[in-house]
């Protein structure tokens, strides 16, 4: 994920109070929902998504609304605010107008190891077992501290804390199993500059079927990844990407070196295994969920950028969109990930967002052109001829990988993300990836914003860095299909997969709520501009719907600090595309393990998450294309609202039922057909 540094969140926010008045946080306004938004589906779309309902903190481009978790039994939406260091509850019941209640505390609350939850913690994610037992990741004031899990009611009147115990550092994300235990992602990254880089690990922590906190520090059991260690009882597999620690920073030489490097990102729970994303490693871990230990770890391999339907367009300066071939090996890097049962048999989703090691004490960034300067290697002679902008020249890659063997050369470029979606099976053998799809539909959709970033309108922003960067993720069952629902983090919109069948995947819709003629940035008004930058996507079941036999998807946009419900309905007779029509998104690049379509569908749940700064990875490891998501629900009721009050007495934006709120229920109108746009492909 793109983690929001903490100059941009702690310096300027603590708790619930504590943040300073500044040009981000002007009086309250809405995002809303606009008046067209983006539509672009399959000629025989199966389902379409429309917004019905938006929350709106009015604070822009500082995570107000990141991750969210619904509890049926009181139809309340919990959201991640970080830009105010909080969690948000949303009264759902009516979901087309969605009201704050009050705030969920973390501060001053007491932990099972006999430390507080101070003041400048952050809250980091959110989530809501079927009883209503609530928990929220909080991390440390310094992020290399351990951090603590605060359990809640989530139906409880004023969402007074139940207890809390203390996991490890920077804990990012947080899910509950199906047995109702609790597993912690805890990410441990580096300090700016690696005066500290604290051990990646999973806290698993007991839990009994009360609504209650563990009264006790030992209900916390720690995966570590020790034993994955030079001389350890576990060999770490080719492709595992271990570098950019203390050692290569000049700060110290760890003595759990590859602890340190691993961050577990997110989570999904397939039977006695936990399934742990390590992003920047470009590698997936299994947790042993009867032993608490890591039980193994696989490397996910790189994608080819120059195989037929793995296209890409690697600048943001090659005069328009320009989707082509190149030689260029991406690396999947995967943030959210689900799971479901198809055939029988469990599958994994991963949303291939991509991210690097970007930090003032180490930094593997670096674009193609730059190369062969500031003491880098150049590329080999055979790449030279592509360091032009318009070619692969502004494309930033890792300098961490890809040096011929006697490191006097590239000889391989490695980019950062799949932009794409893939399906797995729990071996970390590649299923099925989306390939060059996304940002073929982008284009398609919305060709004068392509690539576009999300605090400001552009065409071709994000290009030269991970294109559409598709972070989010949910899975869901809708009638007798399951569904992959994934955010683009940049270009903004959530775009729908049936994959149903793992070997017969199909695109079925996109939709954008967002209006790209109001570029906040550029001054904009943020009432204006709709939803951006989505973070957090929550598939509430037609079971679990506030809406009785409608499934909905709650997304928290963290840029425009906005929460949307989108209402799922299916369409009749499949016929609800556009008349221009999309292709109908099936992929190939399906490959082995892919099992028999079928009906079953095992959702289970998904947002997306956040973490550090950015970075890159290695060749290998068992892949070229791949793609998919998790779906689950919780919920809660109402209470009254809160507005909170920053520090020194500076009063922030009313976030509770005072701000304005545009809550329109709004048709899906199409908006796009690339006219006059040529998608231009390039083989090399």
């Amino acid at each position: 994920m793109t983690r929001l540094r903490p100059s941009h969140v702690r310096a300027a926010t603590a708790a619930t109070a504590g943040l300073a008045l500044t040009g981000a946080f002007a009086l309250p306004a809405a995002a809303g929902i606009v008046d067209e938004p983006i539509s672009h589906s399959a000629p025989d779309a199966s389902l379409e998504l429309a917004p019905i309902g938006t929350y709106e903190t009015g604070i822009f481009d500082e995570g107000a609304s990141e991750i969210v978790g619904y509890d049926a039994g009181s139809k309340r939406l919990f959201v991640i605010n970080a830009a105010q260091a909080l969690v948000e509850v949303l009264d759902a019941a009516d979901p087309a107008a969605p009201v704050k209640l009050f705030d969920l505390p973390t501060a001053g609350v007491e932990s099972a190891d006999g430390t507080t939850v101070p003041a400048e913690a952050v809250a980091n994610s959110v989530d809501v077992r079927a009883d209503g037992l609530g928990a929220v990741a909080v991390e440390a004031p310094e992020k290399t501290d351990n951090g603590w899990v605060v359990f809640f009611d989530a139906r409880s009147e004023d969402g007074t804390a139940l207890g809390a115990v203390r996991v490890g550092a920077l804990p990012d994300m947080l899910t509950f199993s199906p047995d109702g235990s609790l597993l912690v992602a805890n990410e441990g990254e580096p300090a700016e500059d690696y005066s500290a880089d604290p051990e990646g690990s999973v806290s698993l922590v007991a839990l009994s079927d009360a609504v209650e906190a563990p009264s006790d520090q030992a209900a916390v059991e720690t995966a570590d990844f020790h034993e994955f260690e030079e001389g350890g009882s576990k060999p770490l597999p080719e492709g595992v990407r271990i570098y950019g620690g203390r050692e290569d920073a000049g700060t110290g030489t760890p003595e759990f070196p590859v602890s340190e490097n691993l961050e577990p990102e997110y989570i999904t729970v397939v039977g006695d295994n936990a399934y742990v994303t390590l992003q920047e490693a470009n590698a997936l871990a299994v947790v042993d969920l009867e032993t608490a230990q890591v039980a193994e770890i696989h490397a996910l391999g790189t994608k080819d950028h120059a195989a037929a339907g793995n296209e890409l367009d690697p600048s943001d300066e090659d005069g328009g969109i320009a989707l082509g071939s190149w030689p260029v090996r991406g690396m999947y890097q995967p943030d959210a990930i689900g799971s479901y049962t198809a055939g029988g048999e469990p599958y994994l989703v991963t949303a291939n967002e991509g991210d690097t090691r970007d930090w003032e004490g180490y930094s593997e960034v670096a674009r193609v052109k730059d190369l062969g300067e500031d003491g880098l290697a150049p590329v080999c002679e055979d790449l030279a001829e592509l360091t032009a902008d318009e070619a692969l020249g502004r494309l930033n890659v890792t300098t961490a990988d890809g040096l011929a063997e006697d490191g006097s050369c590239y000889e391989t470029l490695y980019s950062n993300g799949g932009r794409s979606f893939s399906i797995w099976n729990t071996g970390g053998e590649l299923v099925f990836d989306s390939g060059a799809r996304f940002e073929e539909l982008t284009a398609e959709a919305v060709p004068e914003f392509f690539n576009s970033n999300h605090s400001e309108s552009n065409l071709e922003g994000r290009s030269d860095d991970k294109g559409p960067e598709p972070e989010g993720l949910a899975i869901g069952a809708v009638g007798e299909r399951t569904y992959a629902f994934v955010g683009f983090e940049r270009i903004g919109g959530v775009v729908v997969f049936d994959i149903t069948a793992p070997d017969a995947v199909e695109f079925v819709t996109y939709l954008n709520n967002r209006n790209f003629a109001v570029s906040v940035e550029d001054g904009g008004a943020l009432a204006d501009a709709g939803d951006l930058g989505p973070e957090g996507l929550e598939f509430i079941a037609a079971d679990a719907s506030p809406i009785p036999g409608t499934a909905l998807l709650a997304v928290g946009n963290e840029v425009s600090g906005s929460t949307t419900f989108y209402r799922i309905d299916e369409t009749d007779d499949g016929n609800g595309g556009d008349e221009d029509g999309s292709e109908d998104g099936s992929e190939d690049g399906s490959e082995d393990g892919s099992e028999d379509g079928s009906d079953e569908s095992g959702s289970d749940e998904s947002g997306s998450d956040e973490s550090g700064s950015d970075e890159a990875g290695t060749d290998d490891g068992g892949a070229d294309e791949g793609g998919a998501d998790e779906g689950g629900a919780d919920d809660g009721t109402g209470d009254d609202g809160a507005d909170e009050s920053g520090a020194d007495g500076d009063e922030l934006p009313d976030t509770g039922t005072g701000a304005t709120m545009l809550t329109l229920t709004a048709g899906v109108l199409l908006v796009a057909g690339a006219a006059g746009y040529a998608i231009r492909r390039r083989t090399t």
